[in-house]
């Protein structure tokens, strides 16, 4: 029938040891999608497979809302998520690390903390009686600091 002799449609494979080798030399994911033949996805996928991929850190419990895109990159959000990077091990930039310390350094002064509105986004708020969300996330942010 056709003369493609199986081969239709067939992906282009990703060798795995140029792929790790490539990845160490510090090719971004474009570049390693456009010497492969892949897609971008297809190069994350064979990372992941390969054990290349690091490992995403979970913000989830220093960034408990599901935030509207509009304030997902708010001062608010970042000073949190790079707190929870820190609390995890892998602080952010010396420069980030240090703004989002001094943000939650002040609001835990003042006895404040934050709420989260869809709507509204972030705002100051008292702390509650049983503490703050804030709080909690600079004290694992510190300990972990301090570890390591």
């Amino acid at each position: 029938m056709g003369s493609g002799g199986g081969r239709v449609g067939r992906r282009p494979t990703i060798d795995r040891d140029e792929l790790a080798r490539l990845v160490a030399e510090g090719l971004s994911v474009q570049e390693l999608a456009a010497r492969f033949g892949v897609s971008e996805s297809g190069v994350l996928q064979a990372k992941r497979s390969a054990g290349l991929a690091k490992p995403m850190l979970d913000h989830s419990r220093a960034v408990p809302w599901k935030l509207a895109r509009a304030h997902a990159q708010s001062g608010p959000a970042t000073n949190l998520r790079n707190l929870s990077a820190a609390a995890q091990g892998k602080p952010p930039a010396a420069e980030r690390l240090n703004t989002a310390l001094r943000w939650a350094e002040r609001l835990v002064g003042a006895g404040l903390d934050v709420s989260y509105d869809p709507a509204a986004g972030f705002t100051e708020v008292p702390a509650g009686a049983s503490g703050s969300h804030v709080a909690s996330v600079l004290a694992a942010a510190r300990e972990a600091l301090q570890k390591g």
